[in-house]
């Protein structure tokens, strides 16, 4: 079983192998992904990372605060998404 977590304040030029590369001391990462602009493809500043263990609470420990490319990022367990009426 996997969880997905959320990854905040991401600096604007970060891309999916080097968010894989912040978590992957801490735990096997299954996916990672940076979210962009449907229009621009310019990163939204936040992206979600899969992780293949249950118990992300020391992983969220381990990372949360920690500064990427000169910004201090936030990490959370990602909730479902909402579904839009």
């Amino acid at each position: 079983m996997s969880k997905t977590l959320y990854v905040g304040n991401l600096p604007w030029a970060i891309t999916d192998d080097q968010l894989e590369q912040v978590f992957s001391p801490f735990t096997e990462v299954v996916a990672s992904r940076v979210i962009t602009d449907r229009e621009t493809g310019r990163s939204r500043g936040f992206g979600f990372v899969e992780v293949s263990t249950e118990d992300v609470d020391p992983i969220i420990r381990s990372v949360n605060g920690t500064v990427v490319g000169g910004r201090e990022i936030t990490v959370n367990e990602a909730k479902e998404r909402q579904t839009r009426m």
